[in-house]
């Protein structure tokens, strides 16, 4: 019986311990503060048991990771680099959905000492990206091409018939993790320049993306493009792009909730008790008056029967509705609301998006587009697009580290055939898959 460990319980991990336990030779402990939660996704299974733990409490921490065979962290990515190192101590495996930080870079070499592999970014974003990407990029270089253009784009969406609020988005979880990351500056090649995008203007950069089946959506750049050229072997690349997916209007409006400052995350006493016209009346340097909508709309110099206006008031930016009790900051504040207008109702499916395009030359003089496109949705009452996506890939990478299919050590990515042709293989037995489409460029 081969002993594996997952560390947090969260909103992804059903499918994954759905996975695991059904795969014969496999004890699977799974630790969490949520133990009602931890308890409910076991659900009684023989080979699956659940336990209380705080990671802080470093000495229950070593004795739980002292047994396993292979680790999985849900964590946020601030541990992992800790449980990493518990890893080499006790010759465990790891496995996580986050990006590799320098601390879990540094441990390439004792791992590799050890034997043990340290797999990261093997979720959706990063992670089904990097292994659908390499399989294309490493099929036109066997036949003698070079990339010169790379665009992805990946969002996670209400399934069409869902999609009935006027932000044509819903969460469900907290949205501050979403909000956070339109903080984030962005860069990306485009023919051959370098284009940088400042946090604060992240929202102003963005453009139609018509995508096959569910008409034009809009993207937006997502962080630094430009490792990538790096990562992905690319070789005088002349377009290299990675943006997010929302359906049209959503960024305009969040531009404009970046200029209110509502991504702030200070915290403000003085919110304490207010309503929310209050809270927006102050962002504008305003009276809280029947002219508040007319004062918001000149501060952000857009008209006061707008699309954006519309859906600052279905918001209850302007609602007499009091702010949480707790002192918060505006960016609690903002959370709190969204996700309360904002989430999923009973029966309701998300949807995952991801495309890739390229254009690839050849020796001959002829060149290709390449699309490969994934469109995945969650089921009703069942599994999200998103849990499923996000942990199914790690799920899978465990069994393959397990039965040694996948059979190498140190820190990495699925770049490599040796980790993402295994995975995408199995990957599209759960129904997860791309469609490919090849068209030439004249």
């Amino acid at each position: 019986m081969q002993n594996v460990l997952l560390l947090g319980a969260g909103l992804v991990a059903k499918p994954l311990i759905r996975y695991l336990l059904a795969r014969q030779g496999i004890q699977l402990l799974v630790t969490s503060l949520n133990i009602d939660r931890a308890n409910v996704l076991v659900d009684g299974h023989p080979r699956g048991k659940t336990l209380y733990l705080d990671v802080n409490d470093t000495a229950k921490l070593e004795k739980v990771m002292a047994n396993a065979d292979l680790t999985i962290s849900l964590l946020p990515y601030t541990f992992h680099a800790r449980v990493a190192e518990l890893c080499l101590k006790y010759g465990s495996h790891l496995v996580t959905t986050s990006y590799v930080s320098d601390a879990m870079r540094a441990l390439d070499a004792r791992a590799r000492e050890r034997g043990i592999l340290l797999l990261n970014e093997i979720g959706l974003d990063p992670g089904i990206d990097h292994i659908s990407a390499m399989k294309i990029i490493h099929d036109i270089e066997k036949r003698g091409g070079r990339v010169i253009s790379f665009e992805s784009c990946t969002g996670g969406l209400p399934a069409p018939e869902a999609n009935d609020n006027p932000f044509g988005y819903k969460f469900s979880w907290s949205p501050r993790g979403v909000l956070m990351a339109g903080r984030n500056a962005a860069q990306f090649l485009r023919d051959g320049k370098e284009i940088k995008i400042p946090g604060e203007e992240l929202f102003k950069n963005h453009w139609p993306k018509v995508i096959e089946g569910l008409g034009e959506l809009e993207v937006y750049p997502n962080r630094d493009s430009i490792l990538y050229k790096d990562l992905y072997g690319f070789k005088n690349i002349e377009t290299l792009f990675r943006g997010t997916l929302r359906y049209p209007g959503w960024c305009e409006t969040l531009e404009k909730i970046v200029e209110l400052g509502f991504l702030n995350e200070d915290v403000n006493p003085g919110l304490v008790g207010k309503t929310y016209a209050d809270m927006t009346a102050s962002l504008v340097n305003a009276e809280n008056d029947d002219a508040l909508q007319e004062k918001t709309a000149a501060f952000l110099n857009i008209s006061m029967d707008s699309a954006i206006m519309q859906r600052l008031e279905w918001l209850g930016l302007f609602s007499n509705d009091k702010v949480m009790a707790e002192p918060p900051t505006l960016l609690d504040v903002l959370t709190a609301r969204m996700l309360e207008k904002m989430a999923y109702k009973k029966g309701e499916r998300d949807m995952v998006v991801m495309q890739h395009d390229f254009i690839a030359d050849f020796p001959n003089g002829k060149k290709e587009h390449i699309t490969s496109l994934l469109i995945d949705y969650g089921i009703a009452n069942g599994d999200s697009s998103m849990a499923r996506t996000v942990s199914l890939p790690a799920a899978i990478a465990s069994k393959l580290i397990l039965d040694r299919v996948i059979n190498i050590s140190g820190v990495h990515i699925p770049v490599i055939p040796e980790i993402y042709q295994p995975v995408l293989n199995e990957l599209e037995k759960t129904g997860v898959r791309f469609k490919e489409m090849i068209m030439p460029v004249q």
